[in-house]
């Protein structure tokens, strides 16, 4: 279960504004990449906040709203299928989590710089002291609170996707390469949000 153990060394080195961030869609052959970031304030242990894999969809959709609330402030980072298969995914990924650090914002607008970022297995290409903590989101709270908000937003975003791309049931699979969306992309071919990289195996 995620605890407030690595936050807490870190606040008690001086930093105030931790940056926690985390990522979803990265294994999907639909879609973009999308990474939440979040400043909690000190101390704040929400409980039920786990690794959003873990949890159901009602709770990830409960837990979102009391972190959103909660939160300093909250940012979203995204890239796109196209910019995927130009960049391939890993730098992908490490870009949605530059976008969703520099785009953390309070509750009345303003820009949030923080002073330190903790990371879920990925390094960040930013100028601020970071530590990456493999499977982040089983450990660290804050890590954790990300994953949840990074999957809500993209789930809700699946499920405008599917409206407009129908035919491959993206607000159930999520991009993901189930069986059903697989066959789905052999009779269809790809959309235009597809990850053509991913795809070679498939097509």
């Amino acid at each position: 279960m995620p605890t407030l153990d690595i936050e807490n060394s870190i606040w008690d080195e001086g930093y105030d504004y931790i940056a926690f961030c985390d990522e979803v869609g990265r294994g999907c052959l639909f879609g973009s990449v999308l990474a939440a970031a979040v400043i909690m304030p000190k101390g704040l242990f929400i409980e039920g906040i786990r690794d959003s894999k873990k949890l159901s969809h009602k709770k990830r959709e409960q837990l979102y709203e009391i972190i959103k609330k909660e939160c300093i402030a909250m940012g979203v980072g995204m890239v796109s299928s196209e910019i995927i298969d130009k960049i391939n995914i890993k730098n992908a990924t490490k870009l949605a989590m530059k976008k969703a650090v520099m785009s953390l914002k309070d509750r009345d607008e303003n820009n949030i710089l923080p002073d330190y970022i903790l990371v879920d297995a990925e390094e960040i290409e930013l100028s601020i002291p970071q530590m990456a903590i493999i499977k982040g989101d089983d450990s660290s709270h804050g890590i954790a609170a990300s994953s949840i908000v990074a999957k809500v937003l993209r789930d809700r975003l699946c499920e405008r996707w599917d409206m407009k791309y129908p035919g491959y049931n993206i607000k159930q699979n999520k991009g993901y390469g189930t069986k059903e969306h697989r066959e789905a992309l052999r009779q269809y071919g790809a959309s235009p949000m597809h990850r053509k990289t991913f795809l070679s195996k498939i097509l």
